[in-house]
């Protein structure tokens, strides 16, 4: 089955954009609210939850900006999940735009993951 390109956003307006990339932009960052622990060897990186381990490899990054990665176990090069900051040009408040690939059926599923792994991230951010 073909997956489908998938955006969600989140409302950070009081972190700030060092603070939060700090979580997004690193292993140590994104151990504890990604997944329970996270490695990298270079622009390898393997995130453990429980007992099921899975690598990415970093395909893109813009310090402050974005981070992108690549499942290796997904088979097709075109996918990726991409964690990007931004200003909401409504109030100015800074945004994390969630980019990934699922599968259709699997929309809801993923949205509820995203908000809870959001919401854990908000709690280690004290917000």
């Amino acid at each position: 089955m073909r997956k489908e390109n998938f955006h969600i956003e989140y409302v950070f307006d009081s972190a700030s954009r060092s603070s939060l990339w700090n979580r997004i932009g690193s292993a140590a960052g994104l151990s504890g609210w990604f997944a329970d622990q996270v490695n990298s060897n270079d622009k390898l990186f393997t995130f453990t939850w429980k007992n099921h381990s899975m690598e990415a490899r970093e395909i893109g990054i813009s310090p402050n900006n974005f981070i992108r990665f690549h499942w290796l176990e997904d088979e097709n090069p075109d996918t990726f999940f991409e964690f990007r900051l931004h200003k909401n040009e409504l109030t100015g408040g800074l945004m994390l735009e969630i980019t990934d690939f699922i599968e259709p059926e699997e929309k809801d599923d993923s949205i509820a993951l995203w908000n809870k792994q959001i919401k854990d991230l908000k709690r280690i951010l004290g917000l």
